[in-house]
């Protein structure tokens, strides 16, 4: 139905004619023009209107025409503010005294908007959480809080007067989430399992899988010095080991008897061949030695203990029993030896023999010792920079909020803004390790990967934002003042897919992504 504005009452058979055409409409009651675009019609519409108000306001004095002019002005603003679109408007009479502008749709174009979509989309994107974190906290039963601060409300503990919205173990009342944490292998503990935990009926899940919900590795900053400066190798024996499980289901005792039989010297620290007094402090012990043994006791994707990271420590090169995707976990692509299979031993034995003879390669192995470490491992270890404890907080609290945007109110939030041929995009982005979204524009004629991630750093540039790892990192790795984007991910992505799987095909589908996910949300991840 035709919505009229009022302009200005005439006198009968003063002005316009009574029979008026509607531009754009296809009604019987008026004569029909060819429909056009909005924005081609608008100086017929206003040039028309303004020939009405000359008409009538010669009869008035100044005052009125001034407040006339201001009161149609007013209305016609807040015509074009209603929304967004391409609209059909029109002059009409009603066959009486009144004419009016017609709105015959509900769709407006925003060139007739004042201020820019980017303002309007601000305006009309923003929806209230029904929950606000800082006044109710989420609250985990169980555990100890063991952080300084976190990006969201948190407390660990019991409220009698409140249903906790997760807890340690399951099942769990309905609401409150039931939580697996652990940081051993699946091979030694099979509910560990992702699948496995999942069909017991964990709602979320913390291992040192980087698939799991919310990781809790063996790496940070603030447990080892990773940067420690390399010391002078002191010992007669090539490499060092500490062993004391000697029933480990993988072959790492089969392959320390090959390297001890291809004449690699070991002194072993452990239970296991035992031929070292054991009572040392173990990365002191490790920084005299070339090579150190980081024999974990399984073979399992992400298992990476405290042994790597402490030779990482200690300056020697390690070599790995363990993870198949241990190279994920490296400092730069050289800086470890890798004994994947049994067979493999006797091949990274000649390769320890030849590094030991050989100071320039074996230099090379230690190079990111003095040149830092590589991006994908800074952005790997700068997760931990926020604990584990607070990133749960943070999961549930992001999840709670997905949930609530389902909901009617946020469904009609109307996430982009049409402006003539461009539509502009409203997107959100956080860091990884915080809760709170910062709003990017996009523009379609330049919906491009490249310009996503230019837009992020201006962004975040402007509001002087201090990435979340820069007081853990030890101080010749937290650079200056200039922020470097490494990811950009969208929201709810494992850090597996986050660090290593995902990425957008081109920006055709990254086009396709903003269009079918409107509002969409982003995690960057700084380093």
């Amino acid at each position: 139905m035709a919505t009229v504005i009022p302009i200005q009452r005439l006198p009968r058979n003063e002005g316009l004619p009574t029979t008026t055409s509607v531009l754009g409409s296809s009604s019987s009651s008026h004569t029909s023009v060819p429909q056009k675009k909005w924005s081609n019609w608008l100086p017929l519409c206003v040039g028309l209107v303004v020939v009405v108000e000359i008409a009538f306001l010669g009869r008035l004095d100044m005052a009125e025409k001034a407040n006339l002019v201001n009161s149609w002005a007013d209305s016609f603003y807040q015509f074009t503010k209603s929304s967004w679109s391409t609209p059909k408007v029109g002059i009409r009479s009603s066959g009486g005294d009144e004419v009016g502008l017609v709105v015959l749709s509900d769709e407006v174009d925003r060139k007739l908007v004042a201020g820019s979509c980017e303002e309007w989309l601000e305006k009309e994107d923003f929806v209230e959480y029904s929950r606000d974190f800082d006044k109710d906290p989420i609250l985990v039963h169980g555990g100890e809080k063991e952080w300084k601060s976190c990006a969201v409300g948190c407390n660990f503990g019991v409220d009698s007067d409140k249903k906790p919205d997760a807890a340690f173990g399951t099942p769990q009342q309905a609401g409150t989430a039931g939580v697996l944490r652990s940081m051993e292998s699946a091979q030694y503990y099979p509910e560990n399992d992702i699948v496995m935990a999942r069909r017991r009926g964990y709602d979320i899940i913390m291992t040192t899988s980087l698939s799991s919900d919310v990781p809790v590795g063996y790496f940070s900053w603030a447990e080892y010095d990773i940067m420690a400066p390399v010391q002078p190798k002191t010992e007669n024996a090539l490499a060092a080991a500490f062993i004391s499980n000697c029933g480990a289901r993988n072959f790492r005792l089969q392959a320390l008897e090959v390297l001890e039989r291809e004449k690699i010297k070991i002194d072993s620290f452990g239970s296991c061949h035992h031929n070292r007094d054991g009572n040392v402090d173990k990365v002191e012990a490790l920084k005299r030695f070339k090579f150190s043994f980081a024999f974990e006791n399984s073979n399992e994707e992400d298992y990476v203990t405290e042994k790597f990271f402490q030779s990482l420590v200690a300056g020697s090169v390690p070599v790995v029993i363990g993870a198949p995707n241990i190279q994920d976990f490296a400092p730069s692509p050289n800086s470890l030896l890798h004994i994947k299979e049994l067979k493999d031993a006797k091949t990274v034995a000649n390769t320890m023999k030849y590094l030991a003879a050989n100071p320039s390669a074996y230099n090379e192995s230690l190079r990111w010792k003095f040149e830092g470490p590589s991006d994908s491992f800074k952005a790997l270890v700068d997760m931990a920079a926020v604990h584990s404890s607070c990133r749960l907080c943070i999961f549930l609290a992001t999840r709670i909020r997905d949930r609530e945007e389902q909901s009617p109110k946020f469904m009609k939030r109307p996430c982009k803004c049409t402006r003539g041929s461009e539509t502009v995009y409203h997107v959100y982005v956080r860091e990884r390790g915080r809760f709170q979204v910062e709003s990017i524009f996009l523009r379609s004629s330049n919906l491009s990967l490249e310009a996503f991630e230019s837009a992020v750093l201006s962004k975040f540039k402007s509001l002087k934002h201090v990435p979340i790892w820069k007081a853990e990192r030890p101080q010749v790795l937290r650079g200056g003042d200039e922020l470097k984007l490494y990811r950009v991910h969208p929201l709810g992505m494992t850090q597996r897919q986050a660090l290593y799987t995902f990425r957008f095909k081109g920006d055709d589908d990254f086009r396709n992504h903003i269009e079918s996910h409107p509002c969409a949300k982003f995690e960057a991840i700084f380093v």
